[in-house]
């Protein structure tokens, strides 16, 4: 079995862990499955009542593994964009809290694991950034599109996706995107307090109370991942033709 995501449950916690430290944590497809069937479990179980995702290392999560993304076909493209929202997708919609316990960096992929979670508590040092338009793909991959506008407003988020810069832990805190910071040597006290005070909570009217919150997003999340999932594809596409235009010259 895998080893590059952890699970431990404790006192009705799950921790899930990204364990590929020396990658930063960035998502390969085996990690992605991985990752995505501890979701599941956790989601299933009836003894987690909260989820904290983390990540081993200097960084929370540097986002998708390049070299799986520009190793795919052009005809794989669109199942590839899909397959990688699907642990986003089971953030959001599980009924349990999710706490993104957030240090170093939070990119691409990393940014979108974050934002799909209830809760950010982050360290003082992290750095946050949606990436792709600096490898030329649409500024909405990995859920930043639906999650970013909710989070910060439309033009704190349209400067992310369009621009690609990095965001440190105190505009972030300032603007919305993280729920708390917190000193780097009191983070993992600061989500364990979070998580047993959610544990102790009453876990049906906890999944209610998420869903209704999910419910009263204006736009349909999985609308606006199709249209994530059309961008990539098309922007893909034109990249391809533009480069077959260049052989033939």
């Amino acid at each position: 079995m895998s080893d590059t995501v952890l699970l431990e449950v404790d006192e009705g916690v799950a921790t899930i862990t990204l364990n590929r430290p020396e990658r930063l944590n960035c998502i390969d497809i085996p990690t992605l499955d991985r990752l995505v069937s501890l979701l599941d479990e956790a989601a299933a179980s009836k003894d987690v009542r909260v989820v904290v995702l983390a990540g081993r290392g200097r960084a929370f999560c540097a986002g998708a593994d390049q070299g799986e993304m520009v190793q795919r076909a052009a005809a794989e493209w669109e199942q590839i964009v899909d397959r990688y929202l699907d642990p986003i997708r089971r953030i959001a919609t599980m009924d349990q809290p999710v706490i993104a316990k957030l240090h170093g960096d939070a990119v691409g992929g990393g940014l979108g694991l974050a934002l799909a979670c209830d809760y950010r508590l982050a360290a003082p040092e992290v750095r946050f950034c949606a990436p792709f338009v600096k490898i030329g793909l649409a500024g909405c991959d990995m859920s930043a599109g639906y999650f970013l506008p909710r989070l910060v407003g439309l033009g704190r988020a349209t400067d992310m996706m369009m621009s690609g810069r990095f965001v440190k832990t105190e505009e972030a805190e300032r603007i919305g995107l993280v729920t708390r910071v917190v000193a780097e040597n009191e983070l993992d006290q600061a989500v364990k307090e979070l998580a047993r005070r959610l544990a102790a909570g009453p876990p049906v009217a906890l999944g209610f109370t998420k869903r209704a919150i999910r419910r009263s997003l204006d736009r349909d999340m999985e609308g606006e991942f199709d249209y994530e999932i059309f961008a990539q594809r098309s922007v893909r596409s034109a990249r391809l033709v533009l480069k077959e235009s260049e052989l033939h010259e």
